[in-house]
């Protein structure tokens, strides 16, 4: 936006003291997609718009590399990997790996690599398929990179100050806040993700709950990179030899369709399960942190990138891969704002 408009005043207000739902609270994960979750996809969205979704992913990832020094966000190309126990999934590699050719420009994308599951440690898994164009990140370094960026470019931040109305008006939106006085803008763009239901009640968007834990370090930790299983609803990766472990919504759909960001037992001790039993078979090592971040999911997994009204855009519906989307969805809202 201030590439396209640079005389404008940009405002930003942040509802926390600091980013909270899925922005600081995500697994640092640098994909855009593994294979059962691509081949999920197209069967629920159409090969068309799945690829074209893979693309924003593949695309919004090597703009941050572009944008920031690898150093300065911990960005590392560490590989992704997904275990896999169907061979039917991979018998389609060579499929999946034709229709991302055009996106990676790469003739093999996903490779199988069943021999690295004995030396990476894994046990119950009879697939292990390697992306090399995966890798991960530090989610709260990558905020404060973007802040500092932004700064720069003078745009101003608002934060711990929650909009709790906005009317359009003629001559402009009025944003009424739940402390302090109102603003009025000239425009307005909505990227408030899973926690837009008050402000856009009749977007097709429903808040889902991402849990996660972290382990005691790990001594003689055998794998490196970025891990998904069953189309990526359990997620894992080594961070400083202890294991960051997520996911298992799947469990539980119905009770992590929620905006509280707490962790809860049952998903917790799925996830445990999954670690003693896959990744460390036998052992259970301590586990020091516990969080849960909001995601947004809907029908489908396509970002919601719209003009609202004369004034009003929003940028939502992230489907859990908000940090591979953001560059490609704050270019196609500055886009549709010209």
């Amino acid at each position: 936006m201030r590439q396209k408009f640079p005389s404008k005043q940009i405002t930003v207000v942040e509802r926390d003291v600091t980013p909270a739902g899925a922005s600081a609270r995500n697994a640092g994960f640098a994909c855009f997609g593994s294979p059962t979750e691509i081949l999920s996809d197209v069967a629920a969205m159409g090969k068309e718009k799945a690829l074209q979704l893979l693309n924003m992913r593949f695309e919004g990832l090597r703009a941050i590399q572009k944008i920031f020094a690898n150093g300065l966000i911990d960005f590392s190309v560490c590989k992704g990997y997904e275990l896999l126990d169907d061979p039917r999934s991979v018998e389609r590699l060579p499929i999946l790996n034709e229709w991302l050719y055009e996106i990676t420009g790469a003739p093999v994308t996903f490779c199988q690599q069943d021999e690295l599951i004995p030396v990476f440690g894994f046990a119950n898994t009879a697939h292990l398929v390697e992306n090399r164009f995966e890798g991960c990140l530090h989610p709260g370094k990558l905020l404060n990179a973007l802040h500092q960026l932004a700064v720069k470019m003078n745009i101003r931040f608002l934060f711990a100050t929650e909009v709790r109305m906005v009317e359009e008006h003629p001559q402009g939106i009025k944003l009424f806040m739940a402390k302090g006085p109102g603003l009025l803008a000239e425009r307005i763009v909505y990227c408030t993700n899973a926690f837009s239901s008050r402000l856009l009640p009749r977007m097709d968007l429903v808040p889902a709950r991402g849990q996660v834990l972290l382990t005691e370090p790990v001594p003689g930790l055998k794998f490196n990179g970025t891990f998904h299983y069953q189309e990526g609803y359990y997620y894992f990766r080594n961070l400083d030899n202890r294991i960051l472990l997520g996911g298992a919504r799947n469990t539980s759909f119905q009770t992590e369709y929620t905006l509280e960001p707490f962790t809860t037992l049952p998903i917790q001790e799925a996830l445990e399960a999954f670690l003693s039993t896959v990744i460390l078979p036998g052992q259970r090592p301590q586990i020091t942190h516990r969080w849960a971040g909001i995601m947004a999911m809907g029908k489908e997994k396509t970002p919601i990138l719209e003009q609202l009204t004369d004034r009003s855009f929003c940028a939502l519906r992230m489907s859990g891969m908000g940090v591979a989307l953001a560059p490609a969805a704050g270019k196609k809202i500055a886009e549709l704002m010209t």
